[in-house]
């Protein structure tokens, strides 16, 4: 079933993807496999080829055990493409729901490399696919009620946002990089890795240790504040011109960045936002947020708020201070 919905969202044929799954693991019946454990998919795809299957149904019966290690190659067809991501979070969404998490270096059912095989899948292939959703598909295919599900992909989504810093970090990303994309829990690996992409091109920016400090100093301001909802800058009370200036750059900035964002070119839009550091550093160099009149207060915070939340639609980028 599993198989099926993945295959619809990946728009490749589901009632293919679906035999696929039905055969998956019939070899492991032979006296082959039994006798050579490492043929497992191998003699399930020439067993399904002799037995008359569609070649696309047999490679896929091998495929789904890819990647079976760090480097390994991916599944190369659609039916291969759903299947491995099918079987790798079955056996998450199972063992997970027995208490059976991997802890220190004991890992005995391979869920970390399940687990980055599925990531290593979707990122590397750009298959744009909400893990958070697949992971409650898998989880209610147990049988568990709607908030047991819920509560299952949620611990099992947490552990594979951590699988990333290891995987990330290979390829050359700091931790404070990986770090200020997680704190936004993006629910898409391929849309993850745009993010982080974007954080590092901004990184190479003139501006960005001002702009990065300035959202460490915003984050601070706002907690210490309170609130949740900040509401809206009202106009008539900015009597500052550094205010002034940044509601302005603020204002004229977001339709273009809305519009980069809704297109997923955080690269783009962040590259936008750091032409805002002169206004941000003359902002808080020449204007006193915390004034003592509650109005004047409460709009430069909110202010300030509309400002931290165009830069985290990113992510957070006060973790690179």
């Amino acid at each position: 079933k599993l198989t099926g919905q993945i295959a619809e969202l990946l728009a490749s044929d589901p009632d293919m993807a679906v035999r696929a799954a039905l055969l998956a693991k019939a070899d492991l019946l032979t006296g082959m496999v039994s006798e050579f454990p490492d043929l497992q998919g191998i003699m399930g795809r020439y067993y399904a080829l002799e037995q008359g299957e569609k070649a696309e149904v047999a490679e896929a019966i091998e495929q789904q055990y890819l990647p079976r290690f760090a480097g390994d190659g991916l599944p190369a067809t659609a039916t291969g493409r759903a299947l491995s991501i099918a079987d790798k979070l079955d056996t998450l969404c199972g063992i997970f729901s027995i208490g059976e998490i991997p802890t220190g270096d004991k890992d005995p059912f391979a869920l970390r490399r399940a687990a980055l095989g599925v990531l290593r899948i979707m990122i590397e292939l750009e298959l744009d696919l909400d893990l958070r959703q697949l992971l409650v598909m898998a989880a209610s295919a147990y049988g568990l009620d709607e908030q047991a599900a819920d509560k299952l992909a949620d611990q099992i989504f947490l552990f594979m946002l951590d699988r990333l810093q290891a995987y990330y970090i290979d390829k050359g990303y700091s931790s404070r990089q990986i770090s200020s994309v997680q704190q936004r829990r993006p629910t898409r690996p391929v849309d993850f890795n745009a993010r982080l992409q974007a954080v590092d091109a901004f990184g190479q920016l003139e501006e960005a240790p001002a702009l990065a400090a300035a959202n460490k100093r915003i984050q601070n301001i706002l907690r210490k504040a309170d609130g949740d909802d900040f509401g809206t800058v009202d106009t008539e009370i900015l009597n500052e011109a550094a205010e002034r200036a940044l509601f302005d750059q603020i204002s004229e900035l977001s339709t273009e960045v809305d519009g980069l964002f809704r297109q997923g070119d955080y690269t783009s839009a962040l590259r936008r936002l750091a032409s805002l550091r002169t206004a941000v550093d003359d902002f808080f160099d020449q204007v006193m947020v915390m004034d003592e009149n509650p109005d004047i207060r409460a709009n430069r915070l909110a202010l300030l708020a509309s400002l931290g939340e165009m830069f985290l639609r990113t992510a957070d980028l006060s973790q690179l201070q």
